[in-house]
């Protein structure tokens, strides 16, 4: 498909987006969950073609020498799929955030003004491996009362194509247009650019979800705002004061329940104090799971399996079995590591000492901070927000998971009885 052709297809696909918003913006709850709870039944019943498409992503995924964080991300199963159909439900238990009344007041000259939610319109969607973005971005979507415009990666072009075709049955059930929920058909990275730069006229919002790359691109030449983050390099700090089977349970399933996701930890921050009780078991529970680690002199010499760490594993999302560890002088100086390193996605703190504990929670300028518990919780399922479009670390509009009400705007409603200004 040439350049032209792309604009033409992508100008199509932004008027009948637009179309689509306006019915959405003004219909009911009932019939958008209606087409979500038909969405999440045809995902169930279809299966096996979803999984027939993931396999072909995957053996071309493999014969690509993709990662094997990349292809973890990329594959789907039995259970996964299940997930998918069960988050599509979640969300339709949520509330409706449309023509909610966020606030409200009167005014001294008897004016009524509320605040109410209104859906942010037409939003595009850019991802890279994962699938399962494809049925959460477009019910999220469509749950907030926006049309959506979704630009998957190619590696999962055959499954989001399966499970799209699962959105569109549930518009379809429901009598909603069909181009509520777009796929951009073409693989072709000019789509790409053409979002970024070229449909000003009808994307409202930009939401990248993938790698550092893309998310450096899309941030660099959108046209319209975006909601988005850099990188997950997340840190777990072992407090002096930390219980040591609890640390070694959250520390390991920070890193290793599943090493692909934003969520994952990157760095390792264990305290002075606890060195001599706390560092030797946790290093070793690592490694003896497969982790790689890369550790400062004092970790080095807890276990001889342990690399030497430079300076840019502190600044590095791994995204794989590899995490930096590294020995700091208290609550103080791990704060400080992780504002001078972290990139404000998530960061946990294990401690049984309610002081450091709430100095850590409250010093800590990160979309997500956490006490006694896995950084891996970072997700809007694990929210109750029934599935998240990413995890934003803007500190405008959006911040943490970004969920349905994230993907809202307000509008001011002000009822008179006649008044006039002098």
């Amino acid at each position: 498909m040439n350049t032209s052709d792309i604009g033409v297809l992508m100008e199509r696909m932004g008027a009948a987006a637009c179309a689509a918003a306006a019915v959405l913006a003004n219909i009911g709850t009932e019939r958008k969950n209606r087409a979500l709870a038909a969405a999440a039944d045809a995902i169930r019943a279809r299966s096996a073609e979803i999984l027939a498409a993931n396999a072909a992503d995957l053996e071309a995924a493999r014969a690509k020498k993709l990662t094997a964080a990349l292809l973890d991300r990329l594959q789907l199963d039995d259970r996964r799929i299940e997930a998918m159909s069960r988050g599509i439900e979640e969300i339709v238990e949520l509330p409706d955030p449309i023509g909610t009344v966020a606030a409200e007041w009167d005014r001294p000259n008897g004016l009524r003004i509320q605040r109410v939610r209104v859906p942010l319109g037409v939003i595009g969607i850019i991802y890279e491996s994962r699938p399962n973005v494809t049925a959460d971005a477009g019910s999220l979507c469509l749950k907030s009362g926006n049309a959506v415009i979704l630009r998957g990666g190619s590696e999962s072009a055959r499954s989001s194509r399966a499970i799209h075709e699962c959105l569109v049955a549930g518009l379809r059930a429901a009598g909603l247009p069909e181009s509520s929920i777009q796929l951009v058909p073409t693989t072709d990275r000019a789509a790409v650019g053409y979002m970024l730069a070229g449909m000003t006229e009808y994307l409202d919002v930009l939401v990248p979800r993938g790698g550092k790359e893309l998310i450096a691109r899309v941030q660099k030449e959108a046209r319209v705002p975006v909601i988005g983050h850099l990188e997950g390099n997340c840190h777990v700090y072992v407090d002096r004061d930390a219980d040591l089977p609890m640390a070694r349970t959250i520390v390991l399933n920070a890193k290793m329940r599943r090493t692909g996701v934003c969520g994952a930890a990157e760095t390792l921050l264990i305290d002075r104090g606890c060195v001599g009780t706390h560092l030797k078991p946790i290093v070793r529970d690592l490694l003896d799971a497969g982790c790689e680690v890369r550790g400062d002199p004092t970790v080095r010499q807890a276990d001889a399996r342990v690399r030497p760490a430079t300076e840019e594993d502190w600044l590095t999302e791994y995204l794989d079995a590899i995490i930096a560890a590294r020995v700091v002088d208290g609550v103080e100086a791990a704060i400080e590591h992780i504002t001078r390193y972290g990139s404000a996605h998530t960061e946990t703190i294990v401690t049984e000492n309610p002081a450091a504990a709430e100095r850590f929670l409250q010093r800590v300028d990160s979309a997500i901070v956490l006490h006694n518990a896995s950084t891996q919780f970072a997700d809007g399922g694990e929210f109750g927000m029934g599935a998240e479009i990413g995890i934003s670390t803007d500190r405008f509009h959006a911040r943490g998971p970004v969920g349905v009400e994230q993907l809202t705007s307000y509008k001011y409603v002000v009822r008179g009885t006649g008044q006039v200004r002098p």
